[in-house]
């Protein structure tokens, strides 16, 4: 199993496939996805961090710094 730190929360993420994944017959999804945001970031986040995002503008590397902030 590979995974990699959420850049809004820093929780290790799943990532699915890879070598990791050649040998063992567990069937997992990914636990994030990389997104590029408006102003021109790469940010890697988990499901949680995605959903906390605004919807109401474009998410901008602000708005990922900030999720580490949130308590919920």
């Amino acid at each position: 199993m590979t995974t990699d730190p959420c850049d809004g929360c820093g929780r290790e993420v799943r990532i699915a496939g890879g070598i990791g994944d050649m040998w063992s017959s567990e069937q997992s999804a990914t636990g994030g996805m990389m997104l590029e945001l408006a102003d021109g970031t790469d940010h890697f986040l988990c499901s949680d961090c995605i959903e906390a995002l605004p919807d109401e503008r474009e998410v901008r590397a602000e708005d990922v710094a900030a999720l580490d902030e949130r308590t919920d």
